[in-house]
């Protein structure tokens, strides 16, 4: 075996296809990072419903980050049509766990902001073999 193969650690999120729904620039680009550290493909993100609604269509999507709140709106929308196309997500907010959109899908993952980029790599990873 070659040096450079067997010192290859397999990244938690190898190929894992995410897209990330989050309205905060700097909290967005957290998320792209530790995601993309963990080896997962960024299908899209973005920081608005209605770019949400079209990324939720994106063939091949493994999970979603959504964010419960994007400025007015709520994240429900493309929650539901994820939900339709039996595709996993964790809600990533600092909204309380009562939030009607929350209580929609109650036994979806919940992480709360901040959380630490290990900790939502886990997330996702057990979301993925749950």
């Amino acid at each position: 075996m070659e040096a450079s193969a067997a010192n290859e650690v397999a990244l938690p999120l190898s190929g894992v296809r995410l897209i990330v729904v989050e309205d905060d620039f700097l909290i967005l680009m957290e998320l792209e990072s530790a995601l993309t550290d963990a080896g997962a493909k960024i299908v899209g993100s973005c920081r608005t419903l209605d770019a949400a609604m079209s990324l939720v269509e994106a063939d091949g999507l493994a999970a979603a980050i959504l964010d419960i709140r994007l400025g007015r709106d709520t994240v429900e929308p493309a929650a539901r049509r994820l939900a339709e196309r039996g595709i996993p997500f964790i809600f990533y907010t600092g909204q309380s766990e009562t939030d009607a959109v929350r209580m929609m899908w109650p036994r979806s993952a919940l992480l709360h902001k901040p959380a630490n980029p290990k900790k939502i790599v886990a997330a996702i990873s057990e979301l993925l073999h749950a």
